[in-house]
């Protein structure tokens, strides 16, 4: 049996699983899963993941869940495969990646997490967005992106000068946040913005971002 995603193609979580196999080059399945029906809540679903989330990825008679521990595995498995997301052949490097991907876990995510939200959810589901909850997270992503415009004065990658997980992380919110009124936190930093269109052009994200979009049908 190889490789099978249960997911979304819109989630965040999973889209950030899909572009790290598409980097890889590598065959997989994926299983679509009725989110808004409740499957992921349903007992066979949550054998695989008792938290009831997606993505979740089989490997053979493996089983994971969490996005990027999902995505840590893929790049440490078939590391000699593909782009070389934590850079393996040298320790110091490989502890850079591990660091930004830290960052981008502890403090990017919960800077533009609920400005996607905020914005382009909640709208969807039928709630009305709060605009202080946006503002306070545009204050702390502001401050985080000032980190990110003088880090990336200096190398071409938050990691030093190839893309990998410290990137690929950034890829599936960013994109969305692209989409609402704040677009200008990212354009109007010229390093930040070089690296965004950089990294979103990549073919492996082109590829999963044409089903990106925040539709329930």
């Amino acid at each position: 049996m190889g490789l099978k995603v249960y997911g979304v193609p819109m989630s965040t979580c999973t889209t950030r699983v899909l572009v790290c196999l598409h980097e890889k080059g590598l065959e997989f399945e994926f299983v679509p899963v009725n989110f808004l029906g409740g499957e992921h809540k349903q007992p066979p679903f949550l054998e695989k993941n008792p938290f009831g989330q997606i993505p979740v990825l089989e490997d053979s008679d493996l089983t994971l869940f969490e996005s990027r521990a999902i995505t840590g595995y893929i790049a440490d498995k078939f590391k000699d495969t593909g782009c070389d997301l934590i850079r393996h052949g040298d320790c110091n490097e490989a502890a850079v990646v591990r660091v930004w991907v830290e960052v981008e876990a502890q403090q990017y995510n919960p800077a533009i997490q609920p400005i996607v939200y905020q914005c382009l959810v909640a709208p969807l589901i039928g709630k009305t967005s709060d605009q202080k909850i946006i503002d306070e997270s545009l204050e702390k992503l502001g401050n985080v992106l000032d980190v990110y415009e003088a880090r990336l004065s200096k190398i071409k990658y938050l990691a030093g000068d190839h893309f990998t997980l410290a990137d690929l992380h950034h890829l599936s919110y960013t994109f969305y946040f692209m989409k609402t009124p704040y677009a200008s936190l990212i354009e109007s930093r010229p390093h930040v913005k070089a690296w965004w269109e950089d990294i979103s052009s990549r073919p492996a994200f082109v590829k999963v971002s044409v089903n990106m979009k925040y539709e329930f049908n």
